[in-house]
């Protein structure tokens, strides 16, 4: 059973700012979920996310822009949140390090999201596979013709440009669209 308390904060702030960024017409209409009390209380449960979520894969590629932003957005204020000098210490790593303190940093993050989703990572010569498990995005009723991970795959992206790691990223599966999981991969190019 889900709880109101396995939605974060951030997840909840950052689909709102998206939402005001990119579909600023329809942002009364979102607001009957995502309201300002709720969102300064932290108390936006399982179910408004799911209906927001739901109505914005309505407005088509909209939805793809919003969550991609959603995603950026909760990286940049999550490193922006932590400890100068722990962002510091990563960045100054050396490439290999770096990359495996940045990828436990997006697990902490997909986490704080929604605690149901766990993120297995594992890093090859340069190439990041990221399996996403429970992913909030991708519960559907029907298969989508696309892919419905993009929070994730722009979170982790920002996530490594963030510590210095530039990636060229794409979704390679999505239960969405019918798979049995989502698996994105990462070339890291610098």
């Amino acid at each position: 059973m889900t709880t109101d308390s396995q939605i974060g904060r951030v997840l909840t702030a950052t689909l709102h700012q998206a939402i005001v960024e990119l579909l600023p017409t329809r942002l009364e209409f979102y607001e009957n979920w995502l309201h300002g009390v709720r969102l300064r209380d932290g108390t936006i449960g399982l179910a408004a996310i799911t209906a927001v979520v739901g109505f914005l894969r309505t407005e088509g590629a909209p939805y793809h822009a919003v969550m991609a932003t959603a995603g950026r957005y909760t990286a940049d204020w999550t490193i922006d949140a932590m400890p100068a000098l722990r962002r510091r210490w990563i960045s100054a790593l050396p490439r290999r390090l770096r990359t495996r303190a940045a990828l436990r940093a997006v697990r902490a993050m997909v986490r704080a999201a929604y605690a149901p989703s766990r993120v297995v990572a594992q890093t090859h010569r340069g190439q990041i596979r990221v399996e996403v498990q429970d992913s909030l995005f991708c519960k559907v009723r029907e298969p989508h013709d696309s892919a419905q991970c993009d929070y994730y795959l722009a979170l982790v992206t920002r996530a490594l440009q963030r510590f210095g790691l530039l990636a060229e990223s794409q979704i390679d599966i999505c239960v969405a669209a019918g798979a049995t999981g989502c698996v994105m991969t990462l070339t890291l190019t610098v």
